[in-house]
């Protein structure tokens, strides 16, 4: 009898043949792909961005896998733990605790193979991922207020009910299955000698580390962690810094990685950094500027990774994995507009004006002069520690660059006109 996924995951030791500890068989039937199932997986490309290349000074191959069916890599994972369970373990279903990622792609390969998948999400899940999950045929069940309560829950219905739990990165065929993605990589581009993967639970970089060393031992892997979420840098490093917060990379806000996927790391990734929101923000950004694709923060978190820390790049030919796409668009807007601040193609300008008219002709009129483009006006009368004839202007301007604002501040000024700017 094949032994458990849990069992296989708590061995100290690795079984037949990969770190991984599967089967032989097994490990070579997943990551060759060899199950006519996996044509319902895209085989993404693997391109080289001259662009980023030249910005980041390495040669940089991104891994498109926010182009899958459901925008992320949670499929592979999720394929390869549904096509290792023997005909009962199918007859009797799936379940699992996701409110991302994992819920679609389990869901969506679940009802290819006609297999009933349950899938448990906290209940303050949006209900756009509760729907878009549901819309594959999986039963949902809401409950708790987070992933550890909703996991909770998939356990004890796993033990009531007979089905398989298909945990969304402890267990070694999702890892496997994760681990696809770098043998693709590797094919696509065999110059590669550096791969840099996000962290969350740590199911992709174990995945993709167990692969990329079995073929080839040199390649160098770099984890890249939320620096608000360094769960597994605590876990393989025995340190206890802070852990929790309001990341962008969502999808890698886990403080406690996986028991396998914590020995994997500790054994076979070279190095784990930290990237600020400010980093992942600017990597997002950066891909819609310049290579018209969306990613989600995580998905973005191998560029900020480079950005952040180019020491470790420079002159390497870098693959990195857009591992997501799956982002709010009320989110991406705020990150955008937030971006051309700090750039300064757009600032908030606070003007102290004499409240008589003619005013604010004045104003646009000195920021027309300057190339400027006014994108909206406030007036602040009341709510203000200036003299009653005074008032406050807060104006929003456009501009072509750091320079072109400049400029227009400094019409503005000679204008007579006292310019405060916001900082960001």
């Amino acid at each position: 009898m094949r032994p458990s996924s849990e069992a296989l995951a708590l061995e100290e030791e690795p079984a037949v043949g990969n770190p991984l500890g599967l089967p032989e068989p097994e490990w070579t039937a997943i990551t060759t792909k060899a199950d006519p199932a996996w044509g319902e997986i895209l085989e993404t490309p693997c391109l080289k961005s001259r662009k980023l290349s030249e910005e980041t000074e390495c040669e940089l191959h991104l891994k498109y896998e926010n182009l899958q069916y459901t925008a992320a890599f949670k499929e592979r994972g999720a394929l390869a733990k549904l096509l290792s369970l023997a005909p009962k373990e199918r007859a009797c279903g799936v379940i699992a605790a996701s409110a991302g990622n994992h819920a679609q792609g389990l869901a969506r390969h679940a009802a290819l193979l006609g297999i009933e998948a349950t899938i448990v999400m906290p209940q303050h899940t949006p209900s756009v991922k509760v729907e878009a999950t549901r819309r594959f045929g999986a039963k949902i069940v809401l409950h708790g207020d987070g992933f550890e309560e909703a996991n909770a829950e998939a356990q004890r219905a796993c033990a009531a009910d007979g089905l398989t739990l298909v945990h969304p990165f402890d267990d070694p065929y999702v890892c496997a299955g994760q681990g696809t993605v770098a043998a693709e990589m590797l094919a696509q581009v065999p110059d590669i000698d550096t791969l840099v993967v996000p962290i969350g639970g740590g199911g992709l970089i174990a995945g993709i580390a167990s692969v990329a060393k079995a073929r080839r031992p040199d390649v160098r892997v770099v984890g890249v962690q939320a620096a608000l979420y360094p769960g597994m840098i605590n876990a393989t490093e025995n340190r206890a810094e802070p852990c929790g917060g309001m990341t962008l990379a969502e999808g890698i806000a886990v403080c406690n990685p996986g028991v396998l996927t914590r020995r994997i790391v500790g054994e076979l990734v070279d190095e784990i950094v930290t990237v600020e929101e400010r980093d992942l923000e600017r990597a997002l950004s950066l891909l819609l500027a310049t290579q018209k694709t969306l990613v989600e923060g995580a998905g973005a978190a191998g560029l900020a990774a480079i950005l952040a820390h180019p020491k470790l790049f420079e002159g390497r030919t870098v693959g990195s994995v857009l591992c997501g796409g799956n982002i709010d668009t009320r989110l991406l807007s705020s990150i955008l507009m937030r971006d051309l601040a700090r750039q300064r193609r757009l600032a908030r300008l606070r003007i102290t004006l004499t409240d008589v008219p003619g005013q604010l002709t004045r104003v646009s009129a000195a920021i027309g002069r300057a190339g400027g483009n006014v994108i909206d006006v406030a007036y602040h009368k009341v709510f203000n520690d200036l003299p009653a004839k005074q008032t406050h202007l807060d104006i929003s301007v456009e501009a072509n660059d750091g320079a072109h604002m400049d400029r227009i501040i400094e019409t503005l000024r000679a204008d007579g006109l006292p310019v405060e700017t916001a900082n960001y």
